[in-house]
C-alpha cells in the first residue's frame, strides 16, 4: 500500500528538471511550449509524492521469524555468528552433495570416464572431419571396437539442435540428434542399439535405455565401425532419426558397463533452496539477503543447474570465479540502484521469500523454466523456421510493454518519473547509437534484460519484488552460464551453424554407367561449372569444390588444378547414395546444396533449391 504525506528523497542539487529548462522551451511555438508545461506536470506526479511501501498481510505470521530470532539471538554478536555458522553448514551440505555427484570412481577396466555435455558427439558437421572423414577417426570395426568411459549430465534428451542438420535427404531442426536404434534383428536391448557416428551421445544413451534422463550417469561405448540403414525408432522421449544408407563411424553401449553415478542435480536444487528460504524468512538486512542469494544462486548455476561447457570440474570452478568477479561488480550497481530501495524496511518476511526469491530461483533456472518457449533466437531465420515462435513473441512483448506501463505510472505516482526519463532516455540514445554501428548487429543476452529494467523494480510494492527477482535470476543464469557476451557481434557470430546464403555450385545432369552384363549402376560421374566474376565475392572468389557423400567429404579440389569432374564409385548395390557439393573459397567451404540421390536402382533424383545445413 502507499502512505500519504512522506517526503520525498532529496534529489542532487545539480540535477535539474526537464520542466525547470526554461530557456530552451522558451524558443519553440506557445503550443509547444504548452504541451510541454503539461507534460512535465503529469510527469511530476501528485504533488506531495506518496512513495509505495508494503504493509505485511498477516503481519504476525509473516514477523514470526523475526520474533524468534530475536528472542533466543538479542545480541547483535550472535547473530553474526549464527549467520556464518549458517553459511558454514551450507557450503558443507553442498560441498558433500557435489562431490558425490560430480566426482565418480573409475569405471573397472577402463578408468576414469570422460565429462562430455548433452551435445557432444564424434563426428563433426559438413566437412569439418576433413576428407574421408580422417580427423574423426578412429572409426572402430568388428576386428577394433575402439571403447570410450564416459559420463552425461541430467536432462539431456531437451538438447536439441537450433540449426537445420542434413541426415540423407532430410533437413532436421528443432529435435535431438539420435540417429538409429535398435536394428532389425536385435531383441532391443541397449546393447543391440547402434547409432551414427554424428548422433548426440547422451542423447542416444538416454534412447537406448543404458542411461535414464533424470539422473545422467557413467558408462562405456563403442565404436563399432560402418553399419547401415539405421531405424527411427521412438522411445524413453526420444524419437530418432532413420538413415537407410550407410555410414564410416557407428557406436553402441557396453552391456554392464554403467557404472554408480549420477548427476544429483535435484537433490543438490533441494539444499540450495532450503538453505536460501530458512536464511530469507530469518533476514531483515537488504544487504545480508541480497549477497547471500546472489552468492549462493550464483554458484549453484555456474557448478549445477546449468554449467558453461567443461572438461573436468577443476576447469569449471576455474570458469565460474572468473565470471563471478565481474558479475558482482554489477550485482552492487543493481543492489545501489534498486534492490536496496525495495527491500529496505521491509518486514513481509513470506512474502520476500515466495515474491522475489522464488522468482528469482525461477529466473536462474530459466533452462528449466522457460525451455518450452519455442524461441532460441531472435533472429528472422529462426522465429519463421520454429513453430509457434512468433506468436510467443508477439506475447512476450505485449507482457513486457504492459509491466513497463505499469511500473511508469506507480513510479510517477512516487515522484521519480523526471529521473527515470533522463536514465531510460539515455538507454535508448545508447542503443540507438549501436544500432548504427555498420557490419555489427545488438543481441540482448539475459544479464542485458536485468541491466536494462533492474532500476524500474526500485519501488517497494509486490509486483516490483517479483520483477525484481525474476530479473536477477535471469542475470545470474546469463553470466554463469555464458559470461559477458558481447553486445555487438558480428553476423557471422549471430549465424551459428546457419547457412552463409553463399552461392551453390551448378551440377550438370550426371553420367550414370550401368555395367552391360549384370545391368546394374556403377559409377556416377559430376561435371561442374563456376560462376561468372560478376556474381562472386570481390577480393577472394570461389576457387575450389567440395564434395559429400553420405556426410563424409569424398572429394575437394581447386580451379588450377584443372579438374572439372568427379567419378564416383558404387560400394554397396542395396542402398541409396546421398550428395552435396559446395564451393571452396581458399581455406573455407561454402554453402552446401541439399542433397541429391543416387537411388539403390541406378536413378538420379536432383538436389532440391537452396542450402543444407
Amino acid at each position: 500500500m502507499r502512505i500519504d504525506g512522506e517526503d520525498l528523497e532529496s534529489t542532487d542539487a545539480a540535477f535539474a528538471p526537464p520542466w525547470q529548462i526554461k530557456s530552451q522551451v522558451r524558443r519553440f511555438p506557445a503550443r509547444v511550449q504548452r504541451g510541454w508545461k503539461v507534460a512535465m506536470h503529469w510527469a511530476r506526479g501528485p504533488q506531495p509524492a506518496r512513495p509505495w511501501r508494503i504493509t505485511p498481510i498477516f503481519e504476525d505470521v509473516q514477523t514470526l521469524p523475526i520474533k524468534l530470532l530475536d528472542r533466543y539471538c538479542p545480541n547483535k554478536r550472535h547473530k553474526v555468528f549464527l549467520l556464518i555458522a549458517w553459511y558454514g553448514l551450507w557450503l558443507l551440505t553442498f560441498s558433500l552433495v557435489l562431490k558425490r555427484s560430480a566426482f565418480a570412481s573409475e569405471i573397472p577396466g577402463f578408468g576414469p570416464p570422460n565429462m562430455i555435455s548433452c551435445a557432444a558427439r564424434f563426428w563433426g558437421r559438413g566437412n569439418t572431419c576433413g576428407l574421408h572423414g580422417d580427423i574423426c577417426r578412429p572409426f572402430g570395426g568388428s576386428s577394433n571396437e575402439v571403447p570410450y568411459p564416459f559420463r552425461c549430465p541430467a536432462s539431456c534428451n531437451k538438447v536439441q539442435l537450433t540449426d537445420p542438420y542434413p541426415v540423407g535427404s532430410q533437413q532436421i531442426n528443432y529435435r535431438s540428434l539420435v540417429v538409429g536404434g535398435p536394428m532389425a534383428d536385435s531383441a532391443g536391448g541397449y546393447g543391440d542399439s547402434v547409432y551414427r557416428g554424428d548422433s548426440f551421445i547422451c542423447g542416444a544413451a538416454v534412447h537406448s535405455g543404458f542411461l535414464k534422463n533424470e539422473q545422467g550417469g557413467c558408462g562405456v561405448l563403442k565404436l563399432v565401425g560402418e553399419r547401415s540403414k539405421y531405424p527411427s525408432v521412438k522411445q524413453h522421449g526420444i524419437n530418432s532419426i532413420g538413415f537407410d544408407s550407410y555410414f564410416p563411424q557407428s557406436f553402441t553401449f557396453m552391456k554392464g558397463s554403467s557404472a554408480q553415478c549420477q548427476d544429483l542435480r535435484w537433490p543438490l536444487l533441494a539444499v540450495s533452496v532450503f538453505f536460501s528460504t530458512v536464511l530469507s524468512l530469518f533476514t531483515t538486512s537488504p544487504g545480508v539477503f541480497f549477497w547471500s542469494i546472489f552468492t549462493g544462486l550464483f554458484i549453484h548455476v555456474a557448478l549445477v543447474s546449468d554449467p558453461p561447457g567443461h572438461s573436468n570440474y577443476k576447469s569449471l570452478i576455474s570458469t565460474g570465479s572468473g565470471r563471478f568477479l565481474p558479475a558482482a561488480f554489477c550485482a552492487a550497481i543493481m543492489y545501489n540502484v534498486a534492490v536496496r530501495h525495495s527491500l529496505r524496511g521491509l518486514r513481509a518476511q513470506v512474502e520476500k521469500t515466495v515474491l522475489w526469491l522464488g522468482a528469482c530461483w525461477v529466473g536462474s533456472l530459466n533452462n528449466y523454466t522457460f525451455d518450452k518457449i519455442p524461441i532460441q533466437r531472435l533472429t528472422p531465420d529462426d522465429l519463421k523456421a520454429q513453430a509457434g515462435a512468433l506468436p510467443a513473441l508477439f506475447i512476450i512483448i505485449s507482457v513486457i510493454l504492459t509491466i513497463a506501463l505499469t511500473q511508469a505510472w506507480f513510479i510517477r505516482i512516487e515522484g521519480l518519473m523526471p529521473k527515470y526519463l533522463v536514465v531510460y532516455g539515455i538507454f535508448c540514445g545508447t542503443l540507438l547509437l549501436l544500432l548504427a554501428v555498420p557490419e555489427l548487429k545488438i543481441r540482448i543476452h539475459h544479464y542485458i534484460l536485468g541491466l536494462l529494467f533492474i532500476p524500474g523494480t526500485r519501488l517497494q510494492m509486490r509486483p516490483s519484488l517479483l520483477y525484481q527477482g525474476l530479473l536477477i535470476g535471469f542475470f545470474i543464469n546469463g553470466i554463469a552460464r555464458w559470461g559477458f557476451d558481447s553486445l555487438l557481434q558480428t553476423p557471422l557470430e549471430l549465424r551459428g551453424d546457419a547457412p552463409l546464403n553463399s552461392a551453390l555450385p551448378t551440377i550438370l545432369p550426371p553420367m550414370i554407367r550401368i555395367d552391360p552384363i549384370l545391368q546394374k549402376p556403377t559409377n556416377i560421374t559430376f561435371q561442374w561449372t563456376f560462376p561468372p566474376e560478376d556474381k562472386q565475392p570481390d577480393g577472394d572468389p570461389y576457387d575450389g569444390i567440395s564434395i559429400i557423400v553420405n556426410e563424409v567429404e569424398r572429394f575437394k579440389a581447386y580451379r588450377d588444378q584443372g579438374i572439372d569432374q568427379w567419378t564416383w564409385t558404387r560400394t554397396r548395390e542395396d542402398l541409396p547414395e546421398y550428395f552435396r557439393f559446395a564451393y571452396l573459397q581458399g581455406g573455407q567451404t561454402e554453402d552446401y546444396t541439399k542433397a541429391g540421390t543416387w537411388t539403390a536402382e541406378g536413378g538420379w533424383i536432383p538436389m532440391d533449391r537452396g542450402p543444407s545445413g
